[in-house]
């Protein structure tokens, strides 16, 4: 399918508590590498698969959580369409300026009904260790810790989902993909994808507004998850759950904790989308296998722990 308007998830701003221990769990577990420290302490990184400059932003705080989360966009054009259409349904927007993170141009600041900040761009500057393009190898220099290929989605927690997936939908383009139902039927968590794979970020419904449940990152293969599993076990990383599968995506994965509390997963597979195909969707009842395929039981952090 052609992609266009938005064309994927570009970044992620994370709260930490701890600088330090922070950027040891993200280089040496997730397997990342800095690319620059600002004076205001915020740290940029990125995965060895990824062509823009950055992917992840570290910020130190005392409070864990999600600041904002930005997917890039095929032009200005479309930027500023989607600016007058949120105004017309009385969304509040604001503009970034260029260079409030290095090498970012301007970025459509949304503010979501679920509490959540997301920003829409379309400059971002190409990384010096960006995949070769000429003659390419597999990669620059092997890959380090979990070996994340490339940021690739966030589940977020907040009011209003139903109010979230119109403006994503109707503005953006993004498709629902799946969905898992609340006992009266009304969506719960939504799966939201603006390209073919399973999902490019996702939604529960929640009492609180702007909460963060986990930031996802690609890796190759069941045996990758494996690897990671294994580095969290000689690291004494703080595992969730996993390695296991989603009924959900059908995607492989482990869930682990940051130092500062912030869930993260590795993450493999998942069905390939296309817009024609018809919705699936999972009944309360169900919630255990949608979640954890195998276990088909939820456990007692997965939901109800969120940052």
């Amino acid at each position: 399918m052609a992609v266009s308007g938005v064309l994927r998830p570009g970044f992620v701003q994370l709260r930490v508590l701890d600088m330090e221990k922070a950027l040891w769990h993200y280089q040496t577990i997730i397997g990342l590498k800095i690319v620059s420290t600002g004076d205001d302490g915020r740290v940029y990184l990125r995965a060895f698969d990824e062509f823009d400059r950055h992917s992840v932003v570290l910020r130190p705080s005392d409070s864990a959580g999600i600041d904002c989360t930005g997917f890039k966009c095929d032009g200005e054009a479309f930027l500023l369409g989607a600016e007058k259409a949120l105004e017309q349904r009385g969304v509040k927007t604001e503009w970034v300026a260029a260079g409030e993170q290095p090498g970012m141009g301007t970025r459509l600041r949304v503010h979501m009904p679920t509490g959540h900040l997301l920003d829409f761009y379309a400059d971002a500057e190409l990384s010096e260790f960006a995949p070769m393009t000429r003659n390419p190898h597999v990669f620059r220099e092997p890959p380090a810790g979990a070996g994340a290929i490339r940021f690739d989605h966030c589940l977020l927690y907040g009011t209003n989902v139903a109010g979230a997936f119109e403006i994503l939908h109707d503005v953006f383009g993004f498709e629902l993909s799946e969905h898992l139902e609340d006992p009266t039927g009304q969506p719960l968590a939504i799966f939201l994808t603006a390209s073919n794979k399973a999902h490019d970020i996702a939604f529960v419904e929640h009492p609180e507004p702007g909460k963060f449940h986990h930031a996802s990152f690609l890796v190759e293969d069941w045996a990758a998850i494996g690897h990671a599993a294994d580095l969290m076990a000689v690291y004494d990383v703080p595992v969730d759950i996993g390695p296991t599968r989603h009924g959900i995506t059908r995607g492989k994965t482990i869930y682990f904790w940051d130092p500062s509390g912030n869930r993260n997963e590795v993450f493999a597979g998942g069905y390939t989308f296309y817009p024609d195909q018809p919705k699936r969707s999972w009944e309360f009842e169900q919630a255990g296998p949608a979640v954890f395929y195998y276990e088909k039981k939820l456990n007692e952090t997965f939901l109800p722990v969120v940052t």
